[in-house]
């Protein structure tokens, strides 16, 4: 079954200076963002062709509509463990724009559970070291859970920086 989403691209000055738009991914039992301006789309459950003597983040490639497709496991290449994973099933693709890679590139997460606009001041961008120069900021990201609200802690990802040597390896 492939069910598809596609993300709507609009110039970054249409946007305010004090927010952000994100997609938010879950990678085994923790949460992450990217840019949405990096999303091409969402894809759901496809079947990947491994390739032999690929690089270990490789999953393989995909057939998306007549584009091959470069899927990379983005819990390898941020080295988390597979606790709690959902499996080949259940996982989604994010394919990435083609300015991001400048190939066409999915990344394999165990699931994606939205689109936010996150206001700049929900953004902790001091808290991480500069040997993480891929992280772009912690999003403090409220949740209620029955009566009580509290903060969900997202890590927004420069997917382009963090991926830069990992495509071109593939």
């Amino acid at each position: 079954m492939e069910e598809t989403v596609q993300v709507q691209s609009h110039s970054t000055a249409d946007s305010a200076v004090d927010e952000v738009q994100v997609v938010e991914f879950i990678l085994g039992e923790d949460k992450f963002a990217i840019n949405l301006f990096d999303v091409r789309e969402i894809v759901e459950s496809f079947r990947i062709t491994p390739l032999p003597h690929a690089a270990a983040h490789v999953k393989g490639i995909i057939d998306l509509r007549g584009e091959i497709t470069t899927v990379i496991d983005l819990k390898s290449v941020l080295r988390i463990t597979q606790k709690n994973s959902t499996g080949l099933v259940d996982s989604r693709f994010i394919v990435l724009d083609d300015r991001v890679t400048h190939v066409k590139t999915g990344i394999l997460v165990d699931d994606v559970t939205s689109v936010l606009t996150v206001p700049i001041s929900d953004i902790d961008q001091t808290s991480h070291s500069d040997d993480n120069t891929f992280i772009l900021g912690i999003i403090k990201k409220a949740s209620a859970d029955r009566d009580d609200t509290r903060k969900e802690l997202l890590i927004w990802l420069d997917i382009k920086e963090l991926l830069k040597g990992s495509v071109e390896s593939a």
